[in-house]
């Protein structure tokens, strides 16, 4: 019981995490559209959004992991909410000065805090507990991350985004004066908000630094875990490149999502929208808190595998179909993706003990799959004129999940069974 009350707060604030960086992912989708529109960007210079955001990932994954190693997860959660909140409070600047270099800034030192924050969050919720349970713990913490998914974008949407817009010829005929003020009120609404979120990060920060949490490092003082170590263990060479094929996956199903929708279905963009937010996003969250009930029945590589092989004839639907039946299917993927990033991520670090932490910061890296597989998809619908052909990429994604899972459940490393 000492042990339970030791964890329960510990618990409830690395969980609140997982929402705050699931939020701010997902203001993203609301973010480029509304930095085209109010700083006068092109397509290409608007995509620089996402860009800025996982290189930071691929950046700053491996410096946060040796931090953790060498000061503790409790540093390394400060930190991380630090530069978050910093991130958040340059947005102010940005607004004003309307310099998009500046609004990167703030994106990549947000998104370097979120790095510090996933690598150490992820393994530390595996700690707080009983082993045997650690996947259980995961999929439920990723679960608020999917709530996120839902939220985001109808909370920004409503707050950032403007209920009066004007296309670029209804702009030029405009005087400068009143285009330019048009354009700054724009650029100034995402200053509330995000001045919102910077206060809320800033108090959370606090707390990490006011409560005692259980420091998992001390046990491990004596051994010298190190990058070679980390390298030679299969399992999570293998996880590292699962999560970047998975997150490759999930970023092309969720960024392409209203155009597919539209074109195979034969929807307009505010219906695709809304079967973006609360079909994709329900069912998404949906799935972690369903997924994380049934793994009390079925090991988490098993289950791993049983919604990859969905996923596989999913997006096969998605590929084939046409009508509203693409729709559903991709709402569909998002359910099955649900569990895939924890269970992927639980599986990599299983017994690495005290390589947890570089062993977390390279499956952190490996989401630079999300920066480099959507435009491959892009290529192949350029190419082929066919934005559905363009999910193969999603779908081969999804048959590397399954090798991995398969692997796992080949070799019984299984978290349902105690150390």
């Amino acid at each position: 019981m000492k042990n339970k009350n030791q964890f329960f707060a510990p618990f409830i604030l690395v969980t609140s995490l997982f929402f705050f960086w699931g939020f701010i992912h997902n203001l993203d989708p609301i973010l480029i559209p509304h930095l085209r529109k109010s700083l006068s960007l092109n397509y290409i210079e608007s995509s620089l959004v996402d860009s800025s955001v996982f290189i930071a990932y691929f950046v700053m994954a491996l410096p946060a992991g040796f931090v953790m190693k060498k000061y503790g997860y409790k540093t390394g959660i400060i930190i991380g909410l630090l530069l978050f909140a910093i991130g958040l409070f340059l947005f102010l600047p940005a607004a004003d000065t309307r310099k998009y270099l500046f609004f990167l800034s703030a994106l990549f030192i947000i998104a370097s805090g979120l790095a510090f924050l996933e690598t150490a969050a992820n393994p530390y919720m595996t700690l707080l507990g009983d082993p045997a349970t650690a996947t259980q713990r995961l999929n439920f913490a990723q679960s608020f991350n999917g709530l996120a998914v839902t939220l985001a974008p109808v909370i920004g949407g409503y707050l950032i985004l403007s209920s009066q817009t004007y296309n670029d010829a209804e702009l030029s005929t405009m005087t400068a004066t009143v285009r330019d003020t048009y354009l700054a009120n724009e650029a100034a609404s995402v200053k509330s908000p995000y001045l919102a979120l910077a206060i809320i990060i800033s108090i959370v920060a606090f707390l990490f630094w006011l409560i005692k949490l259980p420091d998992f490092k001390a046990a491990h003082q004596k051994q010298k875990g190190n990058l070679s170590t980390v390298l030679r263990n299969k399992s999570l060479l293998w996880g590292v490149v699962t999560q970047f094929f998975y997150v490759g996956a999930q970023v092309c199903v969720q960024s392409f999502f209203i155009l597919i929708a539209t074109k195979a279905a034969g929807i307009g963009d505010l219906e695709a929208s809304k079967y973006l937010g609360y079909g994709y996003g329900i069912a998404f969250m949906g799935g972690r808190f369903f997924g994380t009930y049934v793994m009390r029945f079925i090991k988490p590589p098993v289950l791993l595998l049983i919604y990859s092989i969905i996923n596989i004839v999913l997006t096969g639907i998605v590929i084939r179909s046409s009508g509203m039946i693409t729709v559903y299917a991709l709402v569909a993927i998002a359910f099955f993706m649900s569990i895939m990033f924890p269970t992927i991520f639980s599986l990599g670090i299983h017994n690495l003990g005290v390589d947890a932490e570089l062993g977390s910061s390279l499956i952190i890296m490996s989401i630079v799959g999300g920066a480099l597989l959507p435009p491959v998809l892009g290529l192949i619908a350029d190419k082929t004129h066919n934005i559905q052909l363009g999910y193969s990429v999603p779908l081969i994604c999804f048959v590397v999940v399954a090798l991995f899972a398969n692997y796992n459940r080949k070799n019984e490393i299984v978290l349902t069974n105690k150390h």
